[in-house]
């Protein structure tokens, strides 16, 4: 949805919207409840996320880098996967070069994100350098999950400083008491990340189709786990799209005319319209 969805919370609908009206609750104070809801689940994810900081600034001081390097890491890189990535393989013994390669084909991801948040954010040219250091797994899911460009600018911004912040803050303690604090995973701070971002894309999955890929991605994760290195199981799990799309395409084509075609991610959008269809 597009800047013409900014509501100001009044009964009447702006311009140009069709008669549809604003998606907020009708009212006074309309917009500001749903601002309200924006930064609530944005600060739920900053925080929930940024407390593994923790684990990782433990982690990085055990596989041997220093204080300074544990928070450079944090600061410059800000992408917790390539980042454990790359202290996983210095623990295990392996070549410098070769951890930051496997990071750096980790973080190629966020590249996909901002290809499809620049065009749902556009934000002034003079701010997206500093906003791509922010383009992450949480801001995109945050944002994308937002109803219109006012909604998903203000997710992501929050999501994004909130995270920031405490990512550092956690990874610096967790580097400082590393000797204390002992193995990360009796805390569960490995878990917070990937619960956060399942209870997130789960309310996503609105079709037979998204949760068909959802479940192949599973599948491909857990059968891959056992034989590839760290991270890279994600990467293959990004087949399920193309391949469940590839076989939704041949049934269509093979399916006799005039049989209708059964439900897919479009129809899931209704009775929500088509402003639910743009934002995804």
């Amino acid at each position: 949805m597009g800047d013409g969805a900014r509501g100001t919370g009044r009964p009447a609908a702006p311009a140009g919207s069709g008669g549809a009206g604003p998606r907020h609750p009708a009212g006074d104070g309309g917009a500001d409840a749903g601002d309200g809801t924006v930064v609530r689940d944005a600060l739920g994810v900053g925080v929930a996320v940024g407390l593994s900081g923790f684990a990782f600034g433990v982690t990085s001081a055990g596989s041997g880098l220093s204080l300074l390097q544990t928070c450079v890491l944090s600061l410059l890189v800000f992408t917790g996967a390539s980042q454990f990535a790359l202290v996983g393989a210095l623990a295990a013994g392996g070549n410098p070069l070769t951890a930051a390669a496997g990071a750096f084909f980790l973080g190629i991801r966020n590249a996909f994100y901002g290809l499809r948040l620049s065009q749902l954010l556009r934000l002034p040219r003079a701010l997206r350098p500093l906003a791509a250091h922010w383009v992450i797994d949480e801001t995109a899911v945050v944002a994308l999950a937002q109803r219109d460009r006012r909604a998903a600018r203000l997710g992501f911004a929050v999501t994004g400083a909130s995270l920031y912040a405490l990512w550092n803050l956690t990874t610096l303690i967790g580097a400082l008491g590393a000797a204390s604090l002992g193995d990360p995973n009796d805390w569960g701070l490995d878990a917070a990340g990937p619960a956060v971002f399942l209870a997130l894309l789960a309310p996503m999955l609105r079709s037979p189709l998204e949760r068909v890929v959802a479940g192949l991605g599973v599948v491909l994760v857990l059968a891959c786990v056992p034989a590839l290195p760290a991270g890279v199981p994600v990467l293959v799990a990004a087949l399920a799209a193309p391949i469940v799309l590839a076989v939704h395409r041949r049934r269509a084509a093979t399916r006799p005319a005039g049989q209708p075609e059964p439900t897919t991610a479009t129809d899931a959008t209704e009775p929500s319209g088509t402003a639910e269809g743009e934002n995804r």
